[in-house]
């Protein structure tokens, strides 16, 4: 825990060397002459016990104090003659901030995850909800550390675009026309709306960051990203975050290498820099994750075609729910047999055929495949997808004519292709997938503080 040295509080003075401690009350008991508490601050995993003598002014006070409550605590720190704590508080003033109620509803017993998914509010004062979130923010920090050490440029791309990213799922519509006076139209008039036209929540900042690896050479997107499909499952939500790269003048295979020195970057610095509320995920929810964690970061990453990939799949003869055949977009069960069974490690897949990946994919010389690539990793399934992206004009602008997309909308991102256009690459990274591998929580709502999901907009 974090502990501050004072020389005041609420008219007590602390002399040199004393500790202030500043939390919430996670227990309280008494004893003969003395009141114990432990108390956690949120800043680590581990309470610290405060000692209450009997001759404190406010003692009677101080045995009132419930689960919940906040209160500041000043003493002196001393070596713990109890069990299981190096240290405890001798305090010397107590002073209670506030005092929760009785029907205060995180008592000292175990929670279920969908009991504390209905208290998202309360539930990071738990052990395991306040690991995983410190755990959330520490990969934050070392994203933008890895990126700003490779010479990146972060880029805050539009949450709000006219642009669909095609292929990259359903969008929420934004508008600031009255919902009445359309309803009496029967349709929505876009050029009367704040912006002129259709606009949505963005499912993707890559086009944009696209236009500014060909201007900064690599550079790096991250933030949150909408999708309006009303899918009710452990792996959606609909308000979740992406960690986008874009790097000029790199291939397919310069795409792989980075996203492999990435992931096991980041799973590095969480076990480097989270230990203790790594070690919880490893006690208590995935007694397997420390050795799949330890498989991530020692072995080099597989990397099989998607045509290879098929093979595979055909040739295991497992049963699937989804048929095996070429030219499929593979679902969960499939990725997962690959990263789990076959290779029994994450794995890289490239060369999708190109009827299943989006325009901007470039077309490889066989004029059937593209240079798309997925990251698949045991536990998870698809944890990066992304691609090499065409750069020659002609071929994309055929490309999007083959499937149909005007030209006018995109008039921008064909620019890039006339002026000045490189061979360049980049991939989306799902950060709650990351936070799920990393962590072993198995449901996405219990990696994001407040989980957006069809049918819910709590908190």
């Amino acid at each position: 825990m974090k502990r501050t040295k004072i020389n005041r509080l609420n008219g007590y003075d602390t002399s040199p060397g004393k500790v202030l401690i500043k939390g919430w009350v996670r227990t309280r008991r008494d004893a003969k002459g003395f009141s114990f508490m432990e108390i956690n601050d949120g800043s680590c995993l581990t309470n610290i016990q405060v000692v209450a003598n009997s001759d404190l002014p406010n003692y009677t006070a101080i045995q009132g104090i419930t689960t919940g409550s906040a209160v500041a605590v000043a003493g002196d720190m001393v070596a713990s003659p109890g069990k299981g704590q190096k240290w405890e508080i001798q305090a010397a003033h107590v002073d209670i901030i506030s005092l929760a109620p009785e029907t205060y509803p995180l008592q000292k017993k175990r929670h279920s995850d969908e009991f504390l998914r209905t208290i998202a509010h309360l539930r990071p004062r738990t052990n395991k909800y306040g690991a995983a979130f410190r755990i959330r923010s520490g990969m934050v920090h070392a994203i933008h550390r890895f990126y700003r050490e490779k010479g990146f440029f972060y880029l805050t791309s539009p949450v709000i675009t006219g642009s669909d990213c095609e292929g990259a799922g359903e969008m929420f519509r934004v508008t600031s026309l009255d919902p009445d006076a359309v309803a009496k139209q029967g349709k929505m008039d876009f050029a009367r709306d704040f912006f002129g036209q259709e606009s949505n929540l963005t499912v993707s900042g890559q086009l944009s960051a696209e236009m500014f690896a060909l201007a900064l050479g690599d550079v790096y997107t991250f933030g949150p990203t909408f999708r309006a499909e009303n899918s009710n499952t452990s792996r959606h939500v609909a308000e979740f975050w992406m960690l986008e790269p874009e790097m000029a003048f790199c291939d397919l295979t310069g795409n792989m290498d980075h996203g492999e020195e990435l992931v096991k970057y980041l799973v590095n610095d969480a076990l480097t820099n989270c230990t203790d509320d790594m070690n919880l995920f490893s006690r208590f929810v995935d007694k397997t994750l420390s050795r799949r964690l330890d498989t991530l970061v020692s072995k080099t990453f597989e990397r099989i075609s998607y045509a290879e990939a098929i093979a595979i799949l055909e040739k295991s003869h497992k049963k699937f729910e989804y048929d095996v055949r070429y030219g499929i977009d593979l679902q969960s069960e499939h990725e997962r047999f690959l990263a789990e069974e076959h290779v029994q490690k994450p794995v890289f897949l490239f060369d999708y055929p190109k009827e299943i990946k989006p325009f901007y994919m470039r077309i490889n010389d066989d004029g059937e495949t593209v240079a798309a690539v997925d990251l698949l990793v045991p536990g998870i399934g698809e944890l990066i997808g992304g691609s090499q992206r065409e750069e020659r004009l002609d071929v994309l602008e055929s490309r999007m004519a083959q499937m149909g997309l005007p030209k006018e909308p995109y008039w921008w991102y064909l620019d890039s292709r006339r002026y000045g256009s490189v061979p360049h690459s980049g991939f989306g990274l799902g950060f709650e997938r990351f936070l799920m591998m990393v962590t072993g929580i198995t449901n996405i709502r219990d990696v994001i503080p407040f989980p957006r999901t069809p049918g819910s907009i709590d908190f």
